[in-house]
């Protein structure tokens, strides 16, 4: 499949969404998450309208770098106006990241972050150490992934896919994530092969990004094959989304 087939008609909303953010379905009765422009709220460190082209480019990248880590996505002129299509995935979100007490963090979870809950309660974030959301992990960093929460991580069967990718690939670090357990390690030999492709796509074949977004890709993918570690927070920045699940 290349798209939507036919005409896209809406189904419902998605409410919890910050933008416009809609379910619709095609003439064969495919459904797609359908974001258009018109519906994008301004944000005060991206540029206006630009959160679709994102959401697309993100899914070429992947597809560039022979990740299945991004559901199809596309670009359409839908009934609210252009905008990014993704196709649907009927999964749930990942179990493998989530809060948990102290006294439950055992060796088959990578601590994150410690604090308490609502009720003054000490929790632990952590996650799984799954080469499946290692994947994902790496990923968000060459894309510069400023809102990896776990609902952003969808079980689809065996596989895991990442969605809402709008606030991504930014030229400044934004990288945001629950999934720090791996900083600091050691990249694999593939996993340094991948980032190696990466930093070795053409910079006017990188569909969907300006000029200074592409060599921002490019530098990040190069920093990591100078390092060849996951990175650590730089404390620039907040680390982790909120809500982090």
């Amino acid at each position: 499949m290349t798209g939507p087939q036919g005409d896209l008609r809406l189904v419902g909303r998605l409410i919890d969404a910050s933008n416009g953010t809609f379910l619709a379905a095609d003439d064969d009765g495919a459904r797609w998450v359908y974001k258009p422009v018109a519906g994008e709220s301004p944000l005060w460190d991206f540029p206006n309208e630009t959160l679709g082209r994102r959401e697309v480019a993100a899914f070429r990248l992947a597809e560039a770098l022979r990740l299945d880590v991004v559901p199809l996505t596309v670009w359409v002129d839908g009934p609210l106006g252009e905008g990014s299509a993704q196709q649907w995935v009927d999964g749930e979100a990942t179990n493998l990241i989530d809060l948990l007490r102290p006294e439950d963090v055992t060796s088959a979870w990578m601590p994150v972050v410690s604090g308490v809950d609502q009720d003054d309660r000490p929790v632990v974030l952590a996650h799984r150490d799954d080469p499946r959301l290692r994947q994902i992990a790496l990923f968000d960093v060459l894309l510069n992934n400023s809102d990896r929460k776990a609902s952003h991580i969808i079980a689809d069967g065996d596989r895991l896919v990442g969605v809402d990718h709008g606030v991504s690939l930014h030229v400044e670090d934004k990288l945001r994530t629950v999934l720090w357990g791996w900083a600091g390690d050691p990249l694999t030999e593939e996993e340094l092969r991948l980032v190696s492709r990466a930093a070795e796509l053409p910079r006017d074949g990188i569909i969907g990004l300006s000029g200074a977004e592409a060599d921002a890709w490019i530098q990040r993918a190069e920093a990591l094959l100078t390092t060849g570690t996951f990175p650590s927070p730089s404390g620039n920045w907040p680390a982790i989304p909120w809500p982090p699940l």
